[in-house]
């Protein structure tokens, strides 16, 4: 639960970081404030004390130092794509990476160290420069910090695992201040706990990756009518295909975008955004059957390089939604109707249901392996109601929690990631009972005060 703590026991701290951070504390009475405070999604409105962009380590370890001796509440800040608020705070202090941007790439040995300040796409592309990569998410826009410690699902996570699959280190400030250095050989325990625990157990500051070969892969849009029978026959196709093909599959009314007709604006269709990231020409036979499922109202997969599949995105673009993430076993034509009939009774401005057929590399790791539990989960699917009006919230949260209800199967897991503002329950969905255990126990000795809470928060065992 968030505080709003006394001005008296925040103005003498304002002055004391103020000499700490020379220039790069951002307080209320400074221009800077109004976007400083913004985060990525809309309807969150908090009031920080301070945002503090820290340049270094050092700084991060100054800055939870002295937040923690004084009590302060501290929220991190990586892209800021937190849909439950997590990356501010009303009255207390954010602890800003977006100005950690140092990347150092060996070409040789496949492997980068990166600042968690750096955003997917930024990473994206400069290692893209030497033909390697590692995959995250589909947003540009998000920040490294928050994407990989809870897992990181994107494109290439059938052929390569989740973004912690490929994570080798990582340099922590815990709670007492102190920089550590984590791998399968430091720290094993904090090391595994970061994979998928979250942002629990301190501020990551470094993130040693494994990169991987990349040049052309053959992606873009692939845009369907949607019925029961291509809903169901796209996602077939998606889990029979070789691991080199990951896909993310929007089921959604038509916006009105220009290389779609306008006859079709509105209409539920499929979505699909599609990575083929091995042999091209393999990869166009297996295009061939996502084209043959219907006639496409749009094809814009082709080869491409992969920083293609990160296009800019509109900078002012804060959407309110209301939303529930939720694993399923299989998606048939009776599945199919249930999606289509829920979207349809939408009131909301954007009704979207969002399904990622796993499988692949992700699930050829051991579930105890990392702190990410649900490898065997088939699909992962999304629903959000995106809507303007404050006052429909109600509504909304409504529908998507009935289409909940009525979506579940027997997979009760979660993606921490993408959880919303939630109870420990739902949180605990994310892990499986030995692991929440774990992640406890390994709480307890990091931060066994709970200083690290905003989160979805794992409190000490």
């Amino acid at each position: 639960m968030k505080t709003k703590f006394p001005i008296t026991r925040i103005a003498p701290l304002i002055s004391e970081l103020r000499e700490l951070f020379i220039g790069q504390v951002i307080a209320p009475d400074d221009p800077r404030y109004e976007s400083a405070r913004t985060v990525f999604y809309g309807g969150i409105d908090c009031h920080p004390a301070a945002i503090v962009r820290v340049a270094n380590a050092g700084d991060v370890s100054r800055l939870v130092s002295v937040a923690c001796e004084a009590g302060i509440e501290l929220a991190i800040r990586s892209g800021g794509h937190s849909s439950a608020g997590h990356s501010t705070t009303e009255g207390g202090i954010i602890l800003d990476l977006s100005a950690m941007k140092d990347l150092q790439i060996d070409v040789q040995a496949k492997t980068a160290w990166a600042e968690t300040g750096l955003t997917a796409g930024e990473y994206v592309i400069k290692t893209a420069a030497h033909d390697l990569t590692t995959g995250f998410g589909d947003t540009g826009t998000v920040g490294l910090g928050g994407i990989t410690l809870g897992g990181g699902v994107g494109y290439l996570v059938r052929k390569h695992g989740l973004s912690i699959d490929s994570l080798l280190a990582a340099e922590i400030v815990t709670a007492n201040g102190q920089l550590l250095h984590v791998d399968d050989k430091n720290h094993q325990d904090l090391f595994w706990a970061i994979r998928g625990g979250g942002g629990n157990f301190g501020v990551v500051t470094r993130f040693k990756f494994r990169l991987h070969k990349i040049d052309k892969v053959l992606g873009g849009m692939l845009v369907l009518p949607a019925t029961p029978d291509t809903i169901a026959s796209f996602v077939r196709e998606a889990d029979s295909a070789p691991n080199e093909l990951s896909t993310i599959l929007n089921i959604m009314p038509a916006p009105p975008m220009p290389f779609l007709s306008k006859d079709i604006h509105g209409k539920v269709v499929l979505m699909a955004m599609m990575v083929h990231s091995g042999d091209l020409e393999e990869g166009e036979k297996i295009m061939s059957r996502f084209r043959s499922i219907a006639t496409p109202y749009a094809d814009t997969v082709q080869s491409i390089t992969y920083p293609e599949m990160f296009p800019p995105e509109e900078g002012e673009y804060h959407p309110v939604a209301a939303g529930r993430t939720l694993f399923l076993n299989h998606v048939d034509r009776s599945v199919a109707e249930l999606i289509i009939e829920h979207l349809q009774s939408s009131t909301a401005s954007m009704a979207v249901t969002q399904l990622r057929v796993l499988g692949g590399a992700m699930a050829h790791i051991p579930a105890d392996a990392t702190a990410f539990a649900h490898r065997q989960s088939r699909i992962m699917a999304n629903l959000a109601a995106l809507y303007e009006k404050p006052d429909d919230k109600e509504i909304h949260e409504a529908w998507v929690s009935k289409f909940e209800a009525d979506l579940r199967q027997n997979d009760g897991g979660v993606y921490v990631n993408f959880l919303g503002n939630v109870d420990e329950r739902q949180v605990r969905a994310a892990y499986s009972n030995e692991t929440w255990k774990r992640l406890a126990d390994i709480k307890s000795r990091y931060d066994p005060d709970n200083f690290f809470h905003l989160n979805q928060n794992i409190p000490p065992g």
